[in-house]
């Protein structure tokens, strides 16, 4: 197992670092890169040669890379151009608050869908496994900015029962109430999608399970179907779900930009938009380094928990699997 983590965990440095390496490298050779892009216009060649030379935008490539690999492994994410703030001082706070956005729709998504497709595997083809489908195949084709539009325009244009976008009120921020009031749209786009995915997997995985010889045996033997499902059942179609959450956990970070974007929730998705389009090259750095860490956290945990569902699964062992 410590051999395991150890491999793991160097493999994870080396993938962080040719990703970043690829980041760093595709963002500077975007049109109009830094260069061209935050250079006062109207300068003179002497003038431009100066303000390029103080952002450090006239070195070779690889010693800018340096320069921002040794600030980063030290917590300094870098400073936007045009007003020379800390990044980490725009970012974080957007983190936070995706967190709260995506993590709410996701334990929401995860509490009805693992339940709701553990019963449509034990009654396939019924009304609720329809409902299911027609869920699925909504949540799946639906675009979920014009289902978020669609939500805003009736229940808060129409009725007037919830806010239109935002956190919070202007006047009431920090307000749980408030923020609950602000989440109910948001979460309910979100979820939908999630849903789409989740009851799908856990519904295919299960029937996959129910189908195998030593469940017919257990239920042979006379156990309980209950205890068939869960405790005999469950545990290994729990593998392929774990799988799907472990690929998602990014999200929970990096955020949905386009629900972000409808309801102007201030997140990490939006950010990422907004210093797109303003080319602000360091906060695009951090934002996708910062996304890729959880891409590589997020499946270290699941293999992790291959190896707590089903013990057939060992890590780092002669012989034996790794996931």
């Amino acid at each position: 197992m410590t051999e395991y983590l150890v491999r793991r965990f160097i493999q994870s440095l080396i993938v962080m670092f040719l990703i970043s390496i690829v980041t760093f490298g595709l963002i500077h050779a975007a049109p109009g890169g830094p260069t061209q892009i935050f250079l006062s216009p109207g300068l003179s060649q002497e003038a431009a040669k100066a303000q390029a030379h103080n952002l450090g935008l006239d070195r070779p490539l690889p010693l800018q890379y340096l320069k921002w690999l040794g600030g980063f492994l030290q917590g300094d994410l870098g400073y936007t151009f045009k007003n020379h703030l800390p990044v980490g001082q725009i970012l974080w706070p957007t983190v936070g608050h995706t967190m709260v956005l995506m993590g709410t729709s996701w334990l929401l998504s995860l509490f009805i869908a693992i339940p709701w497709g553990i019963y449509n595997s034990t009654k396939a083809y019924g009304w609720s496994d329809q409902t299911a489908s027609f869920i699925s195949y909504v949540g799946f084709a639906m675009p979920t900015f014009w289902f978020g539009i669609l939500l805003q325009e009736l229940f808060a244009l129409k009725l007037n029962w919830l806010p239109l976008s935002d956190m919070w009120a202007i006047d009431k921020e920090g307000q749980i109430g408030d923020l609950l009031l602000h989440l109910v749209l948001p979460v309910s786009v979100l979820t939908l999608g999630f849903l789409a995915g989740y009851v799908k997997y856990a519904r295919t995985s299960m029937l996959e399970v129910l189908e195998q010889d030593y469940i017919r045996t257990a239920r042979a033997k006379g156990v309980r179907e209950s205890r068939v499902i869960y405790r005999h059942g469950l545990r290994n179609a729990l593998i392929p779900i774990i799988t799907i959450i472990g690929l998602d956990l990014p999200i929970l970070v990096s955020g949905a930009a386009l629900t972000e974007n409808v309801f102007n929730w201030p997140g990490m998705g939006r950010l990422f938009v907004e210093m797109a389009l303003a080319r602000e090259y360091s906060v695009l750095m951090a934002i996708t380094i910062v996304t890729a860490v959880l891409v590589i956290v997020g499946n270290f945990i699941a293999d992790l928990l291959y190896a707590l569902v089903d013990p057939r699964v060992q890590l780092g062992r002669k012989g034996g699997t790794a996931a």
